[in-house]
């Protein structure tokens, strides 16, 4: 599709210039601007249908959208990208002086990260993993997100952080509205299984039910970490309905097929910070329309996450008066 950009030129208006004349001729062209203009802009709203037919994200409820299957090729590079992800992060948390993401920064960007944090900024980073050659790692059939977020509670303590992220059972109340309803399933020492209703909306609006293995880990009295992985996710159709029904998980509209959480916890300069990578999987858009589509896309675990920290530290600082 082809954008035309329209701009105004600056230029001198002169006192002394004469007054414009008006003639028909004059007239008719101005209409025929107007005509050529109104023209142009019911050829991009024609072109922007087609493109949204072609995505399949009319005004129509989620059911209705196409379901694709999710493809073992899919999850085999999904699971290759994890492992060198989790590979990195494995070396940080062995090391707290490299602990958080922002540790591996240079001195002067590590600065004024740290210097943003305590001003109450959020760190947001769109993050890629290649492989051992330095390629990048594609999911035949899907797109892979993968975001990181800080952000810095002053006054709290990471066991406070930490209570709060074990409340499960409360996390509809912290994280509404993408957290509709949340249950701790079964806990044993540090492990947790856990369920989460999730809606998600742009656009149109998606319910999914998933289900999460939670594992914290201790490093020493001022680090922890944790790691949360998606067991099972399922689309959810007519949600909070009579009819309410799931689709079968990995066979629905691909919205979000696979969900993993990276957090850890740091306390020091007089409160905690909190890191959480998200490695997300959904599926791919309509070939030919990527370039377009695809920054629209990955609007959605960016958001997501965005969220999530902003009320992490709403809620940790509200416990500590801030």
């Amino acid at each position: 599709m082809k954008l035309e950009t329209f701009a105004l030129r600056k230029g001198k208006l002169s006192h002394s210039a004469a007054r414009p004349r008006f003639s028909p001729h004059s007239i008719l062209l101005s209409w025929k601007n107007v005509l050529s203009l109104e023209a142009m802009l019911l050829g991009l709203r024609t072109q922007w249908l087609t493109i949204l037919l072609a995505l399949q994200i009319p005004a129509a409820p989620p059911g209705e959208v196409t379901n694709v299957e999710l493809q073992p090729a899919t999850v085999q590079a999904f699971n290759r990208y994890v492992q060198l992800t989790e590979a990195r992060i494995n070396g940080e948390v062995s090391t707290p002086e490299k602990f958080l993401y922002v540790d591996g920064l240079p001195p002067e960007s590590r600065s004024q990260a740290l210097a943003a944090l305590q001003r109450g900024e959020v760190l947001m980073e769109r993050l890629r993993t290649s492989d051992r050659s330095g390629q990048t790692i594609e999911a035949p059939g899907g797109l892979i997100h993968h975001w990181l977020s800080v952000v810095f509670v002053p006054g709290a303590t990471f066991q406070q952080a930490l209570a709060l992220m074990e409340d499960y059972n409360h996390h509809q109340d912290v994280y509404r509205p993408e957290v509709v309803r949340s249950r701790l399933i079964s806990r044993q020492d540090n492990d947790f299984k856990i369920f989460y209703r999730l809606r998600k909306k742009k656009v149109i609006s998606v319910t999914l039910d998933t289900n999460h293995d939670v594992h914290y880990f201790p490093v020493d009295s001022k680090h922890w970490y944790s790691r949360s992985y998606s067991t099972r996710i399922a689309e959810v159709v007519d949600a909070d309905t009579p009819s309410e029904r799931e689709k079968p998980p990995g066979h629905d509209a691909g919205f979000l097929w696979r969900m993993n959480s990276y957090w850890k916890f740091e306390e020091k300069d007089g409160g905690v910070y909190i890191e959480c990578e998200s490695i997300s999987l959904t599926r791919d858009i309509p070939k030919g329309l990527g370039w377009l589509i695809r920054p629209f896309v990955t609007d959605i675990p960016k958001d997501s996450l965005q969220m999530t920290m902003d009320s992490t530290r709403a809620a940790l600082a509200s416990k500590n008066g801030k």
